[in-house]
């Protein structure tokens, strides 16, 4: 059950970002098999490799396994964009989603 889980996991967060499970393992200095075997569930991650794709999703371990509330992944990106944005730039897309989110 953890493994389905797991994988079923793994393959939302690489589709999501459109990533081929050949470039993700060779980003992460593995072989071009090593993500299919695990979305197939074949093995499973190291824990120090567990890191890395956590890593190279930008999430947290936790936030890999927050499957309760699938939005979350996107609300945690938005804020890190928000973030990165000049002062200006964050100002008027606070703006659009305050009038956007105003009748809800």
């Amino acid at each position: 059950m953890f493994e389905e889980m797991f994988c079923n996991r793994l393959i939302q967060l690489r589709q999501e970002k459109n990533i081929s499970t050949r470039d993700m393992s060779l980003s992460l200095g593995q072989s071009e098999s090593y993500i299919n075997r695990i979305e197939n569930g074949k093995m499973l991650p190291s824990m120090t490799v567990f890191f890395y794709i956590c890593d190279y999703f930008g999430i947290t371990p936790r936030e890999f396994f927050d499957t309760e509330n699938a939005s979350s992944m996107e609300l945690i990106q938005a804020y890190k964009q928000l973030q990165a944005m000049d002062d200006e730039t964050r100002r008027h897309v606070i703006a659009i989603i305050q009038d956007l989110t105003r009748d809800m």
